[in-house]
């Protein structure tokens, strides 16, 4: 009765931490030319990588090279510049997931609960099973 209990417990425990961490599993890194300020701060993220993995020299035409070029520069007047429009879709940062949705978290949990009701219900059967059932006699 011991293990049992003890598995049962390292169960709960893993469901209780487990269920937080969600949001953190769709917490990657991934940079776009809207998370820089200036053109040079986005070059060197981009002169870090040379396989562009961010897609930061995603502007209309061919890849030359540049991360960011609608961004402007430091020591020049900062001017309204239009967002320019990936050329890859998907691939080139426009769509894609930014986490998990409210249903999604709550299908989660759903399952942790319905889990751990069957895992209870497992061992009070099993407990009921293995114990001498009383009856009372004479009524």
């Amino acid at each position: 009765m011991g293990i049992r209990t003890t598995l049962t417990g390292a169960a709960m425990a893993v469901l209780a931490t487990a269920g937080p961490l969600t949001g953190v599993a769709h917490a990657e890194g991934d940079l776009d030319c809207a998370d820089f300020r200036f053109q040079e701060d986005a070059q060197a993220v981009f002169d870090l990588d040379p396989t562009d993995a961010d897609r930061l020299d995603e502007d209309q035409g061919r890849d030359d090279g540049i991360a960011c070029e609608v961004l402007p520069r430091r020591g020049t007047e900062a001017v309204s510049v239009a967002t320019p429009l990936p050329t890859l879709g998907v691939q080139g940062g426009s769509g894609g997931s930014v986490g998990p949705a409210g249903f999604e978290r709550a299908v989660g949990v759903a399952l942790a609960l319905g889990g751990a009701g069957l895992a209870g219900a497992y061992v009070v059967r099993r407990r009921r099973a293995t114990q001498p059932q009383t009856r009372l006699k004479g009524r």
